[in-house]
């Protein structure tokens, strides 16, 4: 890799407020604003709105779209097409 052309990569904390999860992992991101972490150093904090800990997805409250009700409801509602 060429010198002084990439960002610095270091020890960053993403912390979801939501969810009051926090998980440290290295990245390019800054911040102004630090935590202390567990193991006792300071680390730049970059607070997420969405994590693994509240997406709908990871946490299993996903809703499934029934696109059969649907068709159904549309058919009631409208009425079936005829044949051509």
């Amino acid at each position: 890799m060429k010198p002084g052309i990439h960002p610095a990569y270091g020890p960053v904390v993403f912390r979801d407020r939501a969810a009051d999860f926090a998980f440290l992992t290295r990245s390019t991101a800054t911040s102004d604003k630090t935590i202390a972490w567990e193991d006792g150093n300071t680390y730049p904090v970059i607070d997420v709105e969405i994590s693994s800990a509240s997406h709908p997805f990871y946490t299993g409250t996903a809703r499934v779209v029934d696109t059969a009700g649907r068709v159904e409801r549309f058919e009631r509602r409208y009425g079936k097409r005829g044949a051509r």
